[in-house]
């Protein structure tokens, strides 16, 4: 929560995913139950959500749903983008996992610390059945596709685009974050601007902001998140395979996509942590007991709210 005086605030904007809890924080500030009054929503669009948020945004966007304009923003498409860092362009990585294959028989050296504790080779061994190897390359698409046009658009509508920032805080940027993903908070990074979480504020979890919407009479919203997001769930990839087979099948076929071509990695690339073809995922049983939730680690939180 901004700690600033409300005369310092010159812009209030709201970061808009078009989820459930960026569709209740705009929702309770459009009923007066959220204040002061956001200027504008800003959605960040990558190009690649399912159909049913835009549709959802679009009915955000019509007359008589919010008293505040939103703003849709872009730095272009993201699907396109990853498949053209398949042919060996330039893009901005996703979270993807890596399949590294080391064959039976193949000679590993064997290290030893010498007298002055550096690493050397003492050795050699041979492997004696294949090793496998997954990992998880960097992330830059959150930062590219949604931190990068919403700030933008911010400094356009404060007139301080291509000038110094301001020292201080002019601008209050409302991010959807619940209580129960408070894990997610992020600080902002610009001396210009400061974040604020009103969810978290009056102690709501997503499932208060699901009997808040159902109370008020208002459609649920979807899952808001790029369709081949790698940090999806099992439980959000049987949702998708179950209730959208469209972008289901979408996923498939980039995941097919992917595998080779991008510069500077090795292995093969998948969409789903076990580092196989998506399609061929294990999603039938209970795999999200004991999983990772990779959500709470998701760059200053601004996607899937």
């Amino acid at each position: 929560m901004t700690t600033k005086e409300p005369a310092d605030i010159r812009l209030r904007v709201l970061s808009l995913g078009a989820g459930v809890q960026s569709t209740t924080l705009a929702l309770m500030a459009a009923h007066g139950e959220i204040g002061p009054m956001p200027d504008c929503a800003i959605f960040a669009d990558t190009r690649w959500e399912p159909q049913a948020v835009y549709e959802h945004l679009a009915w955000l966007k019509s007359p008589n749903v919010l008293p505040f304009p939103v703003h849709i923003v872009s730095a272009g498409n993201l699907r396109a983008d990853l498949l053209a860092g398949a042919r060996g362009k330039r893009w901005a990585s996703i979270p993807a996992f890596t399949r590294n294959v080391t064959p039976a028989g193949t000679e590993l050296p064997v290290y030893d610390e010498d007298e002055n504790g550096d690493l050397v080779v003492v050795g050699a061994r041979i492997l004696k059945t294949e090793r496998v190897g997954v990992g998880m390359i960097r992330r830059q698409c959150t930062g590219d596709y949604k931190i990068v046009p919403i700030r933008r658009k911010v400094r356009e509508l404060l007139g301080i685009a291509g000038r110094r920032s301001p020292a201080t805080p002019v601008a209050e940027q409302w991010i959807g974050i619940s209580l129960d993903e408070v894990l997610r908070m992020k600080p902002s990074f610009e001396a210009w601007q400061v974040n604020r979480w009103p969810l978290i504020e009056r102690r709501m979890t997503r499932h208060d902001c699901l009997r808040w919407l159902k109370r008020n009479g208002y459609p649920r919203p979807p899952r808001s998140s790029c369709i081949g997001c790698p940090f999806h769930s099992d439980d959000h990839w049987r949702h998708m395979r179950d209730h959208d087979p469209d972008s289901w099948a979408d996923a498939v076929w980039v995941d097919r996509n992917i595998r080779t071509g991008f510069r500077k990695i090795r292995g093969e690339l998948y969409l789903h942590r076990s580092a196989v073809p998506l399609d061929k995922a294990d999603l039938t049983t209970d795999a999200d007991r004991g999983q990772l939730d990779l959500w709470p680690n998701e760059c200053e939180g601004l996607c899937g709210v």
